[in-house]
């Protein structure tokens, strides 16, 4: 498919088809990179996506240990209310 890039105050953009934009699954906010000379766009990532699996992972490899000892505090040591 063709298309015209179309001035953008100082930059330049495309207009997608909305069939286009729904078959690749983006929303509002997509990741822009250069491969072998394309610019590729692609759906944003989403933070910590599969940190939950991760973790149930090593929990049952027993790897989900603190790797610093906890001290105590004083705090922890006497009786203390809200």
């Amino acid at each position: 498919m063709k298309t015209r890039l179309v001035r953008i105050g100082n930059s330049r953009g495309i207009r997608l088809p909305k069939a286009l934009i729904i078959e690749a699954g983006l929303t509002d906010e997509v990741e822009l990179h250069v491969r072998d000379g394309a610019i590729v766009i692609e759906r944003a990532s989403i933070p910590r996506a599969g940190w939950a699996q991760a973790a149930k992972e090593m929990h049952e490899r027993d790897q989900d240990q603190l790797l610093d000892p906890s001290d105590s505090t004083r705090f922890e040591e006497e009786e203390w209310e809200w």
